[in-house]
């Protein structure tokens, strides 16, 4: 399964366009999992990245990164790269896959959900 479709590309927020807005504001828009490991990346935005991992820069650019929210050990916002998903493995060798049927829904809600 491709993990990042140029539809995906097209409609994500860049990388830093949600500073200024509230969770309830910021919408997350794709998500990844693990079939077997109990993982799960909620991204609210991402940007093509050069190999320093900048995205502002007029180098090559060979990743993505995103920023979103993370379920796994902890729960908690940060930074991961397509990359890093593609080479994550679970317990029974499976790869990370695309939620190919998640709607958008707010930060505010998803963490209210995640909570409960």
């Amino acid at each position: 399964m491709m993990l990042l479709t140029a539809e995906n590309k097209k409609n994500l927020p860049a990388l830093y366009s949600n500073e200024t807005k509230t969770a309830a504001e910021t919408m997350v828009v794709l998500k990844f999992f693990t079939p077997d490991a109990n993982w799960t990346w909620y991204v609210t935005e991402g940007s093509p990245v050069d190999a320093d991992g900048y995205f502002d820069t007029d180098k090559p650019k060979v990743d993505w990164m995103f920023f979103g929210l993370v379920d796994g050990a902890e729960v908690e916002l940060g930074y991961f790269s397509l990359s890093e998903l593609q080479n994550i493995r679970g317990r029974l060798g499976l790869p990370v896959e695309r939620d190919r049927y998640f709607d958008p829904i707010s930060l505010e809600e998803l963490r209210m959900r995640i909570d409960e």
